[in-house]
């Protein structure tokens, strides 16, 4: 799988649990505005974009910030969070497994710049 696809369909995984869950989805995009940092959250009325570093970085590290960035979004409790970390795992394990060798992404994926 390349490295868009995995990412896209990360976010896809990701933002449906979030969804099925009655929690705000948000957008994903690569890379962060913000250089040298792995992840970035912007919130937004109703949402917000996490971004995240792809660009050499495994595959497990780039779903864990994407993870994380929906439970910050959503500023959930311990008990919340802690159920909907498990349940986005257990969405994108899948991906993990679906490669024998460790995956790590090769090269930046941009969205389209958004001007508020």
């Amino acid at each position: 799988m390349s490295d868009t696809a995995t990412f896209t369909t990360a976010a896809q995984l990701l933002g449906a649990v979030a969804g099925r869950c009655g929690l705000i989805a948000p957008g994903f995009r690569s890379p962060p505005r913000v250089v040298g940092v792995q992840r970035t959250i912007r919130r937004r009325q109703g949402g917000g974009v996490v971004a995240v570093t792809i660009k050499g970085r495994p595959l497990a590290g780039v779903l864990a910030d994407m993870i994380e960035g929906i439970v910050v979004l959503n500023d959930l409790s311990l008990t919340e969070s802690c159920t909907l970390r498990t349940a986005l795992w257990e969405e994108v394990e899948q991906l993990l497994q679906s490669s024998a060798a460790p995956v790590t992404f090769s090269r930046a994926i941009s969205a389209p710049q958004r001007v508020a």
